[in-house]
């Protein structure tokens, strides 16, 4: 199951900079490497990114009663809780699909009987090469969350007018879960949810 521009979130054929050099500075889950590399009119510059290769799935749960389910999650970089979409990492080998039915269970406890892959994105593209791919998850029904120990998430559903109510008015901060819900709209009023 994929959306047809997810064939297109590769690397280009050619490539216009040149890397003269490239020692890795951080390893681990969040690898960060620092390139020195010549631009197409000779400049020379250092750039430090995360490399292409990560992923991450992005899910709108969707109600058989027409909720949608999103979460409140405590961010220590923000210090702050924000409110977003069901979101978690693919592991090395995973399937996009299963690691989204595996996010829904763990963040909210859900199960969805339909997933409607949306167009996939770079998220800091001047910084990193991690690439999302979103769903809507339809018909879910919700039952035990199974949080992570590392996770502080509340699970917090409302009506779709609602949820879209509070990313029009600019409550979800979240950047990837905006533009998920943004993605997902079209979807939903074509099928008269919203």
């Amino acid at each position: 199951m994929t959306h047809p521009n997810w064939a297109a979130l590769t690397e280009d054929d050619t490539q216009p900079w040149e890397t003269l050099d490239s020692r890795q500075l951080v390893s681990g889950f969040r690898t960060v490497f620092e390139d020195r590399v010549r631009l197409p009119n000779g400049a020379e510059t250092t750039y430090q990114y995360r490399p292409r290769g990560p992923r991450a799935v992005f899910v709108l749960p969707v109600t058989t009663q027409g909720e949608a389910v999103l979460i409140r999650q405590y961010r220590y970089p923000l210090r702050a809780t924000v409110t977003e979409v069901v979101a978690g990492g693919v592991e090395r080998g995973e399937d996009l699909l299963a690691a989204a039915q595996r996010e829904l269970l763990e963040e909210v406890g859900g199960a969805a009987s339909e997933w409607v892959p949306l167009p996939g994105f770079y998220p800091q593209p001047s910084i990193s090469g991690v690439i999302f791919y979103p769903f809507l998850a339809l018909g879910v029904t919700l039952g035990d969350m199974h949080h992570e120990a590392t996770e502080t998430i509340e699970r917090l559903v409302v009506p779709l007018p609602e949820a879209y109510r509070r990313l029009d008015a600019g409550e979800v901060l979240d950047g990837s879960s905006s533009l998920t819900m943004w993605h997902a709209r079209a979807v939903l009023a074509g099928r008269g949810l919203l």
